[in-house]
């Protein structure tokens, strides 16, 4: 199976995994490749490295999808898309929205809690992007969106955020506020100032007169907040989103793979396949190095041969390695789960080059793939 069939039918695909694996890469390798096949892609990073932005040839990226132009015209089908995230941004945007006024949201965007909220609570950022995601697939525009996620345990909090901000705003502080005219304000005079702990922790908003006004000023917009979470929660369960797990074949890598693969079981939540980056296969099963020893030793001398000799061999140790760590993903994974081997290159994947190369791997048959993986350590 390849990354085409793999998300086959699919509108998102959500690129999860350790930092430090590829990540960025793969997602926009599996974004290229899709609209190399005809697709309209949109591909989403919230890392504020601009580490796809270099990838794609770009010098930077917006809150706003931008038709990406590959270097050297290669050619495209389809039409490949690409933004960056910015959460306080996409936080503002959703209030314009949702207020009943522009005046309302002006007010609302002023208040001291709101400012402190949209760029320092915990599940603020996270709601806001993903409620960004649900935008782009909502509207149509895109056939896929492909979407760069933070780290594992970060990204926990990535998929989780719908669920905290309906919580919060099904909660007892919420609700203590909204009383009648005064009541609010007077209950919290009254005692019930330590439900606001947690909030003061977290912004260094000390004053209630701002918090209820903050929540006088949202309203019944609440319920509007409370609808798109919910929405946001069911495209993220739903057939049409594909989680795609990225590691490299190392040993902390592979067991944060399988811990995430553990937890999107335990959500229950699309799980569609593995990308194995920077895997070493093993040359004595693919081109085969026994019998080097004479042809290199009259080729490049003693000396060389024999240095030649031991990279081999440690490079043998790294294969026999990546095997063992692969071996213990792949008993972790369904029989109809993929695992889809990316071999380590001479060079890091850092533009359209490299990422044009993971393509033809992640795209490819599993004869091809074969195939490529053997002209690779050939």
């Amino acid at each position: 199976m390849n990354v085409a069939e793999l998300l086959d039918g699919r509108r998102v695909c959500v690129c999860a995994g350790s930092g430090g694996v590829g990540k960025t890469s793969t997602a926009a390798a599996i974004a290229l490749g899709m609209a190399a096949g005809g697709a309209k892609v949109a591909v989403v990073t919230i890392d504020p490295a601009q580490r796809l932005a270099s990838a794609l040839g770009l010098e930077q990226l917006s809150n706003e999808p931008r038709p990406v132009e590959l270097a050297g015209g290669t050619p495209l089908q389809g039409e490949l898309w690409a933004m960056m995230l910015d959460p306080k941004r996409t936080f503002d945007e959703l209030i314009d929205r949702l207020a009943p006024s522009p005046e309302r949201a002006e007010e609302i965007k002023h208040n001291r809690v709101y400012r402190e909220l949209s760029s320092a609570v915990s599940g603020s950022q996270e709601f806001t992007a993903v409620s960004k995601l649900y935008e782009l697939v909502n509207e149509g525009e895109f056939d896929l969106v492909v979407l760069d996620t933070p780290p594992s345990r970060n990204a926990l909090d990535f998929l989780e955020a719908p669920r905290r901000l309906t919580a919060f705003l099904e909660g007892r502080m919420l609700k203590v506020v909204l009383l009648p005219t005064g009541l609010g304000m007077r209950v919290l005079s009254a005692g019930t100032a330590p439900l606001l702990s947690a909030l003061r922790r977290v912004t260094g908003v000390d004053a209630i007169a701002d918090v209820t006004g903050f929540f006088a000023l949202l309203g019944d917009m609440t319920e509007s907040f409370r609808a798109r979470a919910q929405h946001v929660e069911e495209l993220l369960h739903s057939p049409q989103t594909a989680f795609v797990l990225v590691t490299s074949a190392q040993s902390e890598p592979v067991d944060e793979a399988i811990w995430f693969r553990r937890t999107l079981r335990e959500g229950g939540l699309p799980f569609a396949g593995v990308v194995v980056n920077r895997f070493h296969h093993d040359l004595r099963t693919t081109g085969g190095v026994d019998g080097l020893d004479g042809e290199l030793s009259a080729a490049l001398g003693r000396e060389l041969a024999d240095r030649v000799l031991a990279n081999l061999a440690d490079y043998h140790v790294l294969a026999e390695r990546d095997a063992a760590n692969v071996a213990r993903l792949r008993d972790e994974l369904d029989p109809d789960e993929p695992l889809l081997l990316v071999p380590q290159f001479d060079d890091d994947v850092h533009d359209v080059a490299g990422l044009l190369r993971m393509r033809q791997f992640l795209f490819a048959s599993d004869d091809e793939r074969a195939q490529l993986i053997s002209d690779a350590v050939s």
